[in-house]
């Protein structure tokens, strides 16, 4: 029996602390046994979360006989984790006990140092600031989850669920996480990583500044052609001064913020127009419908078309 322990902090998001808990526990070999043993663990028996009370039947001391311990994000309005935490989990890991974040959670293991050296992923909303904060830790935007063997970090509440089938995998075999993915709904696996739900904004330029009336008249004309030439010319500088400034000013490259500034309007034409995807590429100032399909799916994670599936919004009749 493999026990899977899940820590219940004060402001827990109440989904991240859901995932595991079902999808562990709905586990099935083959044989109908169940191969995993679920318990809540907190410093606390009971836990506030954003929407109800979590109980934690267990304790901290529960941890260090866990084979996996999950640690799901809290809002930002929890206090710091404190040290009887951090201390606990710090003595699992160097049991080798598994260990996993979910979400906002990757903070709590940067926080232990466990992150230390090693690739890491949380939310996309707050992968700058992970990033800021632990500069050691090599921080991942644009994938679901990370698998470094004994330390694993995941994105947002949904991006958990294919941390836990992917554990599931690893412990018991792809028969049994294909079961529990059917139990859930979803697939095995699925198609791109976190970068498909990213908001691509460009940067902020400065009101007032030499770049705004020029970065308005590019996001009027992107269905042009437009260049770093025919940008520095707007401005009246050489396009080694345009692109100096440029960078100074929005921390990118015009190359970049132009990329940028296509793919976030093919991504608008996508959800919310019936136009073909080489329609779409054009009107977004790509150059071929195979640069748009290469291009958007290098930002993005996937390809045009299934982008669109995923988050067309349906138009009335």
């Amino acid at each position: 029996m493999h026990t899977v322990a899940v820590l219940a902090l004060d402001h827990v998001v109440a989904a991240d602390m859901a995932v595991p808990v079902e999808v562990f526990g709905r586990a099935r070999r083959a044989d109908g046994i169940r191969p995993y043993h679920v318990r809540v663990c907190g410093e606390a028996p009971q836990v506030v979360s954003e929407a109800f009370t979590v109980l934690a039947p267990h304790g901290l001391e529960a941890l260090r006989g866990a084979d996996t311990i999950l640690v799901p994000g809290c809002s930002e309005q929890a206090a710091p984790v404190g040290p009887r935490v951090i201390d606990t989990l710090r003595a699992a890991a160097a049991d080798g006990t598994r260990i996993a974040s979910i979400c906002s959670g990757a903070f709590t293991l940067a926080h232990a140092g466990l992150l230390d050296g090693l690739s890491a992923t949380t939310h996309w909303l707050a992968t700058e600031r992970l990033a800021a904060m632990f500069p050691k830790v090599d921080v991942r935007p644009d994938v679901l989850y990370v698998d470094n063997g004994r330390i694993l970090t995941s994105a947002g509440a949904s991006a958990a669920l294919d941390l836990c089938l992917h554990m599931i995998r690893r412990d018991f075999g792809s028969a049994v996480a294909a079961d529990c993915a059917r139990m859930s709904v979803v697939p095995l696996e699925r198609e791109g990583g976190q970068a498909q739900f990213i908001v691509h904004a460009t940067p902020p330029v400065p009101r007032g500044s030499l770049l705004e009336p020029v970065l308005a008249w590019v996001e009027d004309h992107l269905d042009h052609d437009v260049t770093l030439a025919s940008m520095a010319a707007r401005c009246g500088l050489s396009e080694r001064t345009f692109s100096r400034r440029f960078r100074e000013q929005t921390g990118t490259t015009p190359v970049q913020w132009l990329l940028r500034a296509r793919v976030r309007r093919a991504q608008y034409l996508l959800e919310n127009t019936d136009d073909g995807i080489e329609l779409i590429g054009a009107r977004a100032g790509f150059g071929s419908p195979t640069a748009f399909r290469e291009r958007f799916k290098r930002v993005v994670g996937v390809t045009p078309l299934a982008y669109r599936s995923a988050f067309r919004r349906r138009l009335p009749a």
